[in-house]
């Protein structure tokens, strides 16, 4: 039976997600699980981190399809369309965002579009440390949940996301930047990421000598949104 992350990849219906040059391939809703996580015959999604969830936030939300990140040797190139000042971010800052606050309209201001309950990543190949390794800041949730908060105050919680979040959302970065420590997170197949949804994560450059063999570097992400939206997403938990 044929590895269904490595067919998600081979898609051709997902060929438009190889970018950076093919250095990247995104993924998004790529792997063709059900809301509790099987596929290809397996048990729902379970372990030690399904269980910290269910212990610490509540009931795992209906699962989508789990995004196949995948990063290659030569990670990063410019992404199609990317500025030079974009591309810069993706070098130096390693393209640090917070999953679900996204640039659109023509002004690219950026909204709170995905109220995720949490980000679950799963390795699936073996990789040395250094191939283009998850990336976050640790504590950034906090000042980033801050942040949202300012950015709410004062507007009713129904039109939440309608709120331009762009100028306090660079200022909260920059503030992690400058008062958070980055870590790197290489993790192998059999364990498990967890990050806070609020968290500043990002993607580092595939280091010189970097190996992770023909599959590169490959992770499955679980980013279920939540039912209670904005409200629940920047609550304390």
């Amino acid at each position: 039976m044929r590895c269904p992350a490595r067919a998600a990849v081979a898609d051709p219906t997902h060929a438009h997600w190889l970018v950076c040059e093919g250095t990247w391939f995104v993924g998004v809703d790529a792997l063709a699980n059900d809301t509790t996580g099987r596929i290809a015959g397996s048990g729902p999604l379970s372990g030690k981190a399904v269980d910290f969830i269910a212990r610490e936030i509540g009931p795992v939300p209906p699962l989508h399809p789990a995004q196949v990140s995948v990063t290659y040797k030569g990670y990063p190139r410019p992404r199609e369309g990317e500025s030079e000042a974009a591309f810069r971010y993706r070098v130096k800052r390693d393209a640090a965002h917070v999953d679900g606050v996204r640039a659109s309209g023509a002004a690219r201001g950026r909204h709170v579009e995905e109220p995720h309950a949490f980000i679950l990543g799963l390795p699936l190949t073996l990789a040395s440390a250094d191939a283009a390794p998850l990336v976050v800041w640790e504590g950034s949730h906090r000042i980033m949940r801050a942040a949202f908060m300012r950015a709410f105050a004062g507007h009713d919680p129904k039109g939440w996301s309608q709120v331009d979040v762009t100028d306090i959302y660079a200022s909260a970065r920059k503030r992690v930047f400058d008062t958070c420590r980055r870590v790197t997170l290489a993790a192998q197949p059999g364990q498990a990421i967890l990050l806070h949804r609020l968290c500043l994560h990002g993607v580092a450059p595939w280091a010189a000598g970097a190996d992770a063999g023909r599959d590169g570097r490959m992770i499955a992400y679980f980013r279920p949104e939540l039912p209670g939206g904005i409200t629940d997403w920047i609550a304390a938990n």
